[in-house]
């Protein structure tokens, strides 16, 4: 809490005010460049509708330490750039002024970012209008003193970008190591799907006796209801669920559950069609009580498995290898369940998969959880440079409620 404390003897007797944004400074839009214009390497970023440049151009129109807001795409998301770079014509910039720091400007911008993007109104393109930003009241330290404003205004941004700083660092750090767990995780997770010849058998996934394939019915996403049985939508197990789930994200209604296919427990749920390799094939065991439902272009192994395993199973690479001759389609990938019935799976005993499930479950949990490990360390990073950039910016006066802190390894 130093900085903070430092930050109130700095604004001792200081008024402050609040002024809107518009008052202080005004936002200047882009300028269109047509696609043949853009260069793949130049000397100016053009940022058009993402905080990702769309190209280069060998003119700036925006001065280097600009903040910027995109108006359309990616409508209310603010950014702040170093260097000069060209505003195309779903731009806005904020030029020089002689009263805000334009770097302080942005900090106070992102405290309003969930703010801002309420304004955008949500179309075939998301769009944002710019007077959304400038109604908006910026604190104004010494309003009647320029200098000295600038001078607290300029201070303000050395601790947020200290904290950034910071933020980057730690996050780099932990973001780093959560990959190279997750690179131990992948080794080890083959290792114990793989077996030396003749220690166990490989089988056909779809020989009688191994298991069975059935494919979904004709559920969509039209059909979710808030309540009623339980659903899977193939889309869902590559976006959100991960080796298993005992519950469902949606639901459909009990009247359509009763024509549905549907997966019973310990059944895997298989996506069969995606826009890439990688997704196709992604599975999820079912470990809930109840049937589910499950949709078209996905299909249902149901097998004598632990589920576990097999789920971890389509992890593998030796799975992944496999699974590549079977896929067809340009744009969308598919693999059928007559040819992922042709797939070889290890068959060790109950014994041996329960151990092998025993000992992915710890590394999945590490590396995978939201709420566990570092994935949630980063998380509450985050949070705590948030934190300090919001108390920063309202002025505190007083000593504040602790911070977020950060769980230890």
């Amino acid at each position: 809490m130093r900085k903070i404390d430092y930050l109130g003897k700095l604004l001792d007797g200081v008024d402050v005010e609040q002024i809107k944004v518009g008052e202080l400074i005004s936002p200047q839009r882009g300028r269109r460049l047509v696609k043949s214009q853009l260069e793949e390497v130049g000397s100016y970023a053009v940022y058009q509708n993402s905080m990702k440049p769309l190209g280069y151009y060998h003119e700036s129109n925006a001065q280097s330490g600009a903040t910027f807001v995109i108006v359309a795409g990616a409508a209310g998301e603010i950014g702040f750039s170093d260097a000069p770079f060209w505003a195309a014509d779903d731009v806005y910039f904020f030029p020089e002024a002689d009263a805000v720091n334009n770097k302080y400007l942005y900090h106070f911008l992102l405290t309003k970012h969930h703010e801002i993007s309420s304004q955008v109104r949500r179309a075939s393109i998301p769009r944002l209008s710019i007077t959304a930003v400038e109604k908006l009241e910026i604190p104004l330290p010494c309003p009647d003193n320029p200098k000295k404003s600038l001078e607290i205004q300029a201070e303000i941004v050395r601790i947020l970008d200290a904290f950034t700083s910071l933020t980057a660092e730690l996050t780099a750090e932990l973001t780093a190591e959560l990959t190279a767990r997750k690179k131990q995780y992948n080794y080890y997770r083959d290792q114990l799907l793989s077996f030396e010849e003749g220690e166990v058998s490989y089988l056909p996934m779809g020989q009688e006796g191994v298991g069975e394939f059935i494919r979904g019915g004709g559920l969509q996403k039209k059909d979710f209801t808030d309540s009623g049985v339980g659903c899977i939508h193939y889309g869902q197990i590559y976006t959100y669920y991960g080796t298993y789930t005992e519950k469902t994200k949606t639901c459909v209604s009990q009247e359509f559950a009763k024509k549905a296919r549907k997966a019973k427990s310990g059944d895997l749920v298989i996506a069969t069609t995606s826009e890439n390799d990688d997704d196709v094939c992604k599975a999820v065991a079912w470990l809930g009580s109840e049937d589910i439902a499950v949709s078209s272009d996905a299909c249902i192994y149901r097998h004598s498995f632990n589920p576990k395993f097999v789920s971890y199973f389509f992890q593998t690479e030796k799975f992944q290898q496999q699974k590549r001759q079977y896929i067809t389609g340009t744009k969308v990938r598919r693999v059928n369940a007559d040819s992922l019935a042709k797939i070889l799976i290890p068959v060790p005993s109950q014994e041996e998969q329960a151990r092998i499930v025993a000992i992915l479950d710890k590394f999945d949990t590490l590396t995978h959880s939201i709420s566990e490990g570092l994935p949630r360390e980063i998380e509450l990073r985050q949070k705590q440079y948030e934190y300090y950039r919001d108390l920063l910016l309202s002025f505190p006066k007083t000593a504040a409620e602790p911070a977020p802190a950060a769980v230890e390894k």
